[in-house]
């Protein structure tokens, strides 16, 4: 029996499957997104309004009655509902007479550095863009100003906001611009505002990796200087606009991601608690000290405000992974935050539709499913939060 195989060039199918990835993932945004549409923000309910801004509802009620502040949208049933835009305004009113000075607008002040937060780890489904994008997302809600930054050339946090990144980033755009060798532009030429307030974004796509196959040349021809400081030196020119900057960085232990190091004022080390990706972790953490030694010995500053490790996609009912958290908790103590990121159908199901938990209305989940995940993700982001604070010496 003959049997005929035809032999293809590997480049060529793979070339072949992209483009028709590419195609059907077009399909789907337009399906989703028209061409003309803008991604926006849900409105709020009251109660959430409420919480944000950590007033009672009764009290957003009064201020309304009285005329003060933006007047909410009220539904059929007479429910109130706010937008980002109209919970940001009135963080500026009630700061007017807050009690204490940031008790609404809870960003920095006189003398507070930038903080600079890199979410990292070299394994692919730790949920390390998941984390990214939530806790940016969730500082912006709280009244924090924040820079989000898409290093991974996949570019998932990209598109989570809204920015389709082989469609609207042809001719460039993101942080590869600012920190290449030649012709550098000003970092504000890539940063775009979200239809989050409070959220700038400068996005990701495969043009990153240039710095990665730049950096090894410039570095033999002796033009590289210390490029590891090339995102910091970006970063400096938009330090008094942002309190926070979020980087989701790449998946290896690359040029962009030394460079990320390099500039984070505190670092996330996302883990998913499997002992698979704890084994893989070890070898994660061994080769970044590695890496950090060479970049100190070149004359870095390589102290940080803080090291964290995010437990994700946790299921509170798994006994092996209950045993690898103890095991976690009792080897790193308090640098594995207390709240973790439970595994939830709803924050899947969101991100096929390239949105975060946030965005997506109640209504859409069951909701002890939803509310499970959205408690989960607060928790831990204001977790995050409160860490911040304490670096600038509150709370």
């Amino acid at each position: 029996m003959n049997k005929t195989f035809i032999h293809e060039d590997l480049n060529a199918v793979i070339r072949q499957h992209s483009e028709w990835l590419a195609n059907q993932l077009h399909s789907q945004r337009e399906s989703l997104f028209p061409p003309d549409a803008q991604k926006s923000m849900r409105k709020f309910t009251s109660g959430e309004a409420a919480a944000l801004l950590g007033v009672n509802d009764s009290y957003l009620r009064k201020l309304n009655l009285d005329g003060k502040g933006p007047s909410p949208e009220l539904t059929p049933g007479n429910r109130r509902l706010y937008s980002a835009e109209d919970i940001q305004a009135l963080r500026v009113l009630l700061e007017k007479t807050a009690r204490k000075p940031g008790d609404y607008i809870p960003g920095r002040r006189d003398g507070d550095h930038l903080q600079i937060i890199g979410v990292m780890n070299f394994k692919g489904g730790s949920g390390k863009t998941t984390t990214s994008a939530h806790l940016a997302q969730r500082l912006a809600l709280r009244g924090y100003r924040v820079l989000g930054i898409d290093l991974d050339p996949q570019a998932s946090f990209t598109a989570l906001h809204g920015v389709q990144p082989e469609l609207d980033l042809n001719d460039g755009g993101t942080l590869y611009d600012a920190i290449r060798y030649e012709d550098p532009v000003p970092v504000r030429d890539v940063i775009r505002k979200t239809y989050i307030p409070n959220l700038d974004l400068i996005p990701g796509n495969l043009e990153l990796m240039e710095f990665e196959h730049e950096t090894p040349r410039a570095l033999a021809q002796g033009n590289a200087g210390l490029f590891f400081f090339r995102v910091k030196e970006a970063l400096a020119q938009v330090d008094t606009d942002y309190d926070v900057v979020v980087i989701d960085c790449p998946p290896q232990l690359g040029f962009l991601t030394m460079s990320a190091l390099s500039a984070a004022t505190g670092v996330l080390v996302t883990i998913h608690p499997e002992m698979l990706d704890v084994m893989s972790m070890s070898q994660f953490l061994r080769m970044t000290a590695d890496l950090m030694d060479v970049i100190a010995e070149s004359g870095a500053d390589m102290s940080h405000d803080w090291m964290r490790y995010v437990l994700t996609r946790y299921e509170p009912q798994d006994a092996p992974q209950n045993r690898i958290v103890a095991f976690l908790r009792t080897m790193y103590g308090d640098a594995v935050l207390n709240a973790p990121m439970l595994k939830s159908t709803a924050i899947s199901d969101a991100g096929l539709t390239k949105q975060t938990l946030y965005e997506v209305e109640r209504s859409a989940f069951t909701r002890s499913t939803y509310d499970r995940a959205i408690e989960s993700l607060n928790t831990l982001n204001d977790e995050i939060a409160d860490l911040i604070q304490r670096t600038w010496g509150r709370t």
